[in-house]
């Protein structure tokens, strides 16, 4: 049996641009990128807590150390600059697999690793 999984996840980053005229997507520092094993095209979940919108978008590659968290095209429309969001991905796995998985969990502060 396969199960979707949290495989990683940027937790409270602030968003620091929305770019209406972009085609898509959310812009993140490639350092934090890195940090929660996320790759450039991978679908994930962006959950806002200052205002509850949840929405899917797919990841490009922010200048690194930039501290960027950008959203794109109609996502712009979802968050205000400043807002504290949470980026999750999710990968399938075979339940016995699973069970052993440890995700990738990042607590950034002011959206650059300690």
């Amino acid at each position: 049996m396969m199960i979707e999984v949290m495989k990683s996840k940027l937790h409270c980053v602030k968003v620091t641009e929305a770019n209406l005229n972009y085609m898509g997507s959310i812009t993140i520092d490639e350092d934090l990128m890195d940090a929660a094993n996320l790759i450039a095209g991978e679908k994930v979940q962006v959950l806002d807590n200052n205002n509850g919108e949840r929405f899917d978008t797919y990841v490009i590659k922010g200048e690194r150390g930039s501290g960027c968290i950008c959203l794109n095209g109609a996502a712009a429309r979802k968050v205000m600059v400043g807002d504290t969001v949470i980026v999750i991905s999710y990968a399938m796995m075979d339940f016995e697999e699973a069970k052993k998985f440890k995700p990738s969990v990042v607590f950034p502060k002011d959206n650059r690793l300690e």
